[in-house]
């Protein structure tokens, strides 16, 4: 009973929303609010806004595309303001066709769906509501009734902006029906929807041959011309194009470049002047945001064309290259398994960041910064500190290649090669290398990769493989340090106690028996030779440790064990290498004894309890990682 009372929720919810009045009344509304009245444009960009916009790094990140797009964050943000921004305040790029170019599954077709949900859901609330004259085949705008003569007047009295002309059947009716009294049109609210084909157009190619114009511009209807007695009357014309429909919203032209150039050309004028050509018409005039999407090559071989240097010029290409951050790629496989039915197996832990680092890798371009190789590059890239690089340097690797992020493994490939190992897996767990395996074999079978891009890319699985031995390594650590976290802050904070009495030549004092003494170089040797810290590189390590807590105390905040990245590295492999013989003999020997045993199931259950492990792939963890530790 509660699905259908949330149905009739929803239906009595559309009720509500739903207006029809006079010309007149319209207008009176407009007086109140101007928003009905913005174009296609500014109503897209209004709907992104709607969700909230917030400043990260100097950049803007837009919250409608955080739950479907990931990493693209700077792609998205030049998106917005660089088109929709600009052509919502009516500046000349509104007169250009929006044209997402970049590689096959890269998330161009994802951003043209979120548009069109975001289109249909924003009609809905007060702000994004569409008004249109009833009964018009074109949904179109109310304000098309006033005379040209009197739009600069009204315009004025209003403050709107008036553009466009009643389409051919609208002039009609408002002769035929209403006797030219405009002001008792009928005006209704209208719902954006791609099912309803309302303010929404979708246009796809196919075969040339069988492919008329009229899908796009609508077609005269044969059965009525005996009727009508012409082919120039409204009645006998069927204005259900694509580009019809979808007036007041948006057209989506898919793979646009593969378009026979006929159904191209239309485009020229719709662009330019708003209008489009039609049966025996005159221009029908069209408010609608024209995005198309293609992949690099169509598009290189687009533009090489001389011919089609005048749609060339009505286009604004926006790159939307692959995601490079190894997180935000690991949200797009947790995306697409999750609207699956595998839901049910359960996947480890860095399973799925196994494969983000292999697909990153391989999409990623070898920088000519000294001392920085692609897996520190990853890393940036993700947001981890490099030791040696700082802030500009990111800066300038992401600047140093235009066309990074275009080509590389696809999401699709990697999801493909997921789902064949969730399929084969009879067990209800897989793991890293599970998924590195089947990525591996899945290149045998890869039909548009060359043998040296093969054997690059086997090597990129073999250093995912060693990211993740590193991983597997840290987890155990983990949970194998008994009350891991207080073990480790008390022997960062001994840490501290003693680089402050060296760097200050002053003793330190023994907590149990207040002598004073030198302070122990070999337990601060022993943490900093754990991050690579040179004998010669210590005093300056030291220092700048000392000078970091100072700048908390500044600031009034405390300095921590995860205030300092690389200090908390070198402290918890210094814990586990003082526990290396321990975890190998328990997690490598075969007929545990009691105590080894307590050791495993106390290790298994926090495994399970805090890091997501379930009882398949905890054991398995501490195999695999038994067998790294006595290599």
């Amino acid at each position: 009973m509660d699905i259908f009372k949330r149905i009739a929720e929803y239906q009595a919810e559309s009720e509500k929303l739903a207006w029809m009045g006079q010309f007149k009344e319209y207008i009176e509304l407009l007086k109140k609010d101007q928003s009905p009245a913005m174009t296609a444009h500014a109503r897209v960009y209004e709907m992104i806004e709607s969700y909230g916009v917030e400043e990260v790094n100097g950049h803007k990140k837009y919250k409608f595309f955080e739950q479907e797009i990931f990493g693209l964050d700077r792609s998205v943000e030049k998106l917005v303001e660089e088109y929709f921004h600009s052509s919502a305040r009516r500046l000349d790029v509104r007169k250009r066709i929006l044209l997402l170019m970049g590689p096959v599954s890269g998330g161009k077709s994802t951003i043209v769906t979120m548009l069109k949900k975001g289109l249909e859901k924003f009609s809905r609330t007060d702000k994004g509501a569409v008004y249109a004259i009833k009964g018009c085949p074109m949904h179109e705008d109310p304000l098309h009734l006033i005379p040209h003569e009197l739009r600069p007047e009204i315009e004025k009295e209003l403050g709107v902006r008036i553009e466009g002309n009643l389409c051919p059947s609208c002039q009609m009716r408002l002769n035929t029906e209403y006797g030219g009294n405009i002001e008792s049109v009928l005006v209704e609210r209208v719902f954006i929807s791609e099912d309803n084909r309302v303010g929404i157009g979708t246009f796809s190619p196919s075969d040339p041959k069988s492919q008329d114009i009229a899908d796009l511009t609508g077609s005269i209807d044969f059965s009525t011309i005996t009727e009508y007695g012409s082919e120039s009357d409204p009645r006998a014309y069927r204005f259900d194009g694509e580009l019809n429909k979808a007036n007041r919203g948006l057209m989506e032209f898919q793979e646009m470049l593969k378009c026979d150039e006929k159904f191209l050309w239309n485009l020229l004028s719709l662009t330019q002047e708003g209008n489009f050509k039609a049966g025996r018409f005159a221009l029908i005039s069209a408010d609608e945001l024209i995005i198309a999407h293609t992949n690099e090559s169509e598009y290189k071989s687009f533009i090489s064309n001389k011919k089609n240097e005048a749609l060339q010029s009505r286009m604004i290409v926006m790159p939307i290259p692959y995601n490079l951050k190894v997180s935000e790629e690991e949200k797009i496989y947790t995306k697409l398994i999750a609207q699956s039915d595998m839901r049910h197996i359960h996947i480890a832990p860095h399973a799925l960041r196994a494969a983000a680092i292999f697909s990153i890798l391989t999409r990623l371009k070898e920088t000519k910064k000294q001392g920085m190789d692609l897996v520190k590059k990853m890393r940036m890239y993700d947001g981890e500190e490099v030791e040696g690089f700082k802030e500009a340097d990111l800066k300038e690797m992401q600047s140093e290649y235009i066309e990074e992020g275009m080509t590389g493994i696809d999401p699709r490939y990697v999801i493909n090669r997921i789902s064949s190992a969730l399929i084969k897996q009879d067990m209800q767990c897989i793991n890293a290398l599970d998924v590195l395996r089947a990525l591996k074999d899945g290149l045998d079978q890869h039909p548009s990769i060359t043998k040296e891009e093969r054997e690059r890319y086997l090597n990129f699985i073999s250093v995912a493989r060693k990211e993740y031995d590193l991983l597997a390594k840290k987890e155990i650590q983990k949970a194998f340090v008994y009350s891991y976290e207080e073990s480790a802050r008390t022997l960062f904070e001994n840490y501290l106690d003693n680089i402050e009495s060296y760097c200050n030549w002053a003793k330190i004092k023994d907590p149990l028996t207040g002598e004073e003494m030198d302070p122990d170089e070999r337990l601060m040797r022993s943490i900093e030779e754990q991050i690579g810290v040179s004998e010669n590189a210590k005093k300056a390590f030291r220092e700048e440790i000392l000078i970091r807590i100072s700048s908390y105390s500044r600031k009034g905040k405390k300095f921590d064990f995860t205030s300092h990245e690389r200090l908390r590295e070198a402290v918890e492999k210094k814990l586990f290498a003082d526990l290396k013989d321990i975890v190998k003999i328990t997690t490598s020997t075969k007929t545990p004894d009691e105590l080894q045993l307590k050791r495993i199931n106390e290790v298994t259950k926090r495994l399970m309890d805090e890091h997501g492990y379930c009882p398949v792939c905890s054991n398995e963890l501490l195999r695999y990682v038994g067998s790294l530790l006595n290599r």
